[in-house]
């Protein structure tokens, strides 16, 4: 995809019915971080960010770019949350933060900035259009995965290798 918001992003999906779609990118990062986010909201760290002080703050996507937004683990549930696998969780309330800040946050998890969002049929059609490609999620990606190399490691779950792509497309 060429677009300047989208072109080279994974976006996880989060949520996708008869409204329409939720997601978020995972890949572009924000020069913000976990110390800056906290230091921001003014959220007051008991016991340190156990080891999520430097992480980017992700650029979620262009909706609501105003509010966070935190894919995580499951566990503990949060009041605004949404069970998405039996691995990811999508928590939208100052809770989860609030968790971290206290030392029993969840283990593993991305905080973005804003989402990505698509109305009913809007995405079906981008897709039919070959603007995106799709695939399972895979929580290594997601979590455990360097930034830079998610891009990469998403496409070859599609056994494709993304320098062999071109923006050109033909119909047969």
């Amino acid at each position: 995809m060429q677009d300047p918001v989208f072109g080279g992003t994974v976006v996880y999906v989060c949520e996708h019915n008869e409204n329409g779609v939720l997601g978020v990118v995972i890949n572009k990062p924000t020069d913000m971080t976990m110390h800056t986010l906290f230091e921001r909201i003014d959220l007051k760290v008991d016991h340190g960010l156990e080891g999520h002080d430097d992480e980017p703050i992700m650029f979620g996507g262009p909706v609501q770019d105003d509010r966070g937004f935190v894919l995580h683990t499951p566990g503990h549930r949060y009041s605004s949350s949404l069970t998405v696998t039996k691995d990811i969780a999508f928590t939208t309330s100052i809770d989860v933060l609030e968790a971290v800040a206290a030392g029993d946050g969840p283990p593993r998890m991305l905080v973005s900035i804003g989402y990505s969002g698509w109305s009913p049929g809007q995405l079906e059609e981008e897709i039919s259009r070959n603007g995106w490609l799709t695939v399972g999620a895979d929580p290594e990606i997601l979590f455990n995965m360097p930034i830079e190399d998610r891009y990469t490691a998403a496409m070859r779950l599609l056994g494709i290798d993304p320098l062999m792509l071109t923006s050109e497309a033909g119909h047969a």
